[in-house]
């Protein structure tokens, strides 16, 4: 019987399930949005049983349109939004409050408070993590001093922490297995990169009780199998990681120096530093690329908040762009002389500000801006942003010196933006022929686990380039271009402050 993969992508605005076959090509695709929850200026949640029923829904309609039924499926892999906190109740299995997202801002005033007492330097050291509400830990903290009772059942061992991961992975196998991977468990801000563990000192500092916290696994590996009722049959689920290192296994970013770049709602890029991990100088996070047969490989990443979501903003919010894939097509229609500038800091700026107050402003409007000037001005944020970031990384790392950018994500479908990014980071930019790495990297560390898939090395030689963006900008433009940004970020930053 001809054995396939389903990959199940849970990710920020959607849920989304694709099924692979033996060559890694895609048989079927299911994907459903769910709803967004603001209860507050820079508060950003979602409703867990969404991110599960969604999920299952998804998986589903893959499993349809691949005309096949869970009994063909080898194993599941899953990849999620990262940092992203669901607390629980192991009873009952309900989450005790809504999940807040990796892009809620409600904590900067606790991580304010440590980093003014002093804590900075060593949370760093022991997580390659600078202290921002964007991660886990703080977001953790938050729900079990605000939800009546939590903390003391807590305590107890009532209660269990996940990322999306866990949440599905409790739910898939009928709460038998409460676990995570190395990927997600480096994003908390409560696992040691030198350790590979929980660390105490970390628990401590962020009043989080280890009777919580899920096991730490390989990121290929045992996480138990599916309740039969789901599928049709019991499933081996067999891989797991964050989908930005999902993202950098499915571009097959195994060696030292290469590096991927994620546009979707926010934009990812990682450098693989290879087995030791490299402390950043300018800000950027150090973190756990994968861990396979108990070793771990490091990043350096760099973290965008808003990429794909300023298109949106404009689709959604002014209104003045139909469609996102119009984004492009329109931007190559803006007056070259004016030099509109988004810095769209809508939930705070990330690597390397990382300034959680600062919201979103624009310059140089004139009477003639109109929505080609702002769809350009959109689309290059995010270039200008992913410059920052790779300009971080060479002088953190020598190995970044030659770096080629592999690209995924919605964004990457844009001719125009991936030129303007190849002008605008002065480096090759390439698209591969298989775009859905996310969940290609899920398919692969579970299809490695069961013998489906090859080691790292021959998995590497089946990515295909679809094309390379080279740069054609002349270096002066280049230049003043970065320098009207910079200036503009400062600007942004200094008016918040």
């Amino acid at each position: 019987m001809t054995r396939y993969i389903l990959a199940l992508d849970q990710g920020t605005t959607s849920s989304r399930a694709l099924v692979f076959d033996a060559e890694t090509r895609v048989r079927g695709v299911g994907q459903y949005e769910f709803p967004q929850h603001f209860p507050a200026s820079g508060w950003v949640e979602h409703e867990a049983e969404d991110l599960w029923t969604t999920t299952i829904r998804a998986a589903k309609d893959a499993l349809r349109g691949a005309g096949i039924d869970g009994r063909q499926i080898a194993a599941i892999g899953i990849t999620n939004q990262r940092e992203t906190v669901v607390v629980w109740d192991r009873a009952t299995g309900l989450a005790i409050h809504r999940a807040i997202v990796w892009q809620d801002r409600r904590t900067a005033d606790t991580c304010q408070a440590l980093r003014a007492a002093g804590h900075e330097a060593d949370v760093a050291a022991r997580t390659g993590l600078l202290l921002d509400p964007y991660f886990s830990a703080s977001k953790i903290a938050w729900i079990l001093d605000h939800v009546p009772g939590a903390r003391e059942r807590a305590a107890r061992g009532e209660l269990a922490f996940g990322t999306v991961d866990s949440w599905l992975l409790w739910k898939l196998t009928g709460g038998a297995v409460h676990a995570t991977d190395a990927t997600n468990a480096s994003r908390t801000q409560l696992y040691n990169l030198t350790t590979g563990d929980w660390d105490d000192t970390l628990l401590a500092l962020f009043r989080v009780p280890r009777a919580m916290l899920p096991d730490v696994r390989d990121c290929s590996g045992d996480f138990g199998e599916t309740l039969a009722g789901l599928f049709g049959g019991k499933i081996p689920i067999r891989g797991v990681a964050g989908d930005q290192q999902s993202a950098m296994i499915g571009q097959a970013c195994f060696q030292p120096g290469t590096m991927k770049s994620t546009y979707g709602t926010g934009c990812f890029a990682l450098l693989n530093t290879g087995d030791r991990p490299v402390m950043s100088g300018n800000r950027l996070l150090t973190t756990v690329a994968y861990q396979l047969a108990g070793k771990r490989t490091y990043a350096l990443e760099g973290s965008i908040f808003v990429a794909g979501a300023a298109v949106q903003w404009l689709r959604d919010g002014l209104k003045v762009l139909p469609a996102a894939n119009q984004s492009g097509p329109l931007a190559a229609q803006a007056d070259p002389e004016q030099e509109v500038i988004l810095v769209p800091a809508f939930v705070g700026l990330g690597a390397p500000h990382w300034a959680p107050n600062t919201r979103g402003a624009m310059f140089g409007l004139t009477r003639a801006s109109g929505p080609a000037e702002l769809a350009r001005a959109a689309l290059e944020s995010v270039c200008f942003q992913t410059a920052d970031l790779l300009e971080a990384m060479q002088a953190d790392w020598s190995g970044a010196a030659e770096t080629v950018l592999r690209v995924d994500g919605g964004m990457a479908a844009s001719d125009w933006t991936m030129q303007r990014l190849s002008d605008l980071v002065s480096a090759p930019v390439d698209r591969p022929e298989v775009t859905e790495t996310t969940a290609l990297g899920a398919a692969y560390l579970a299809g490695l686990s069961v013998g489906l898939y090859p080691e790292p090395a021959q998995f590497a030689d089946r990515w295909r380039l679809d094309r390379r963006f080279t740069p054609q900008m002349p270096a002066a433009e280049r230049a003043g271009k970065l320098t009207r940004w910079r200036k503009a970020v400062q600007a942004t930053i200094a008016a918040a402050e």
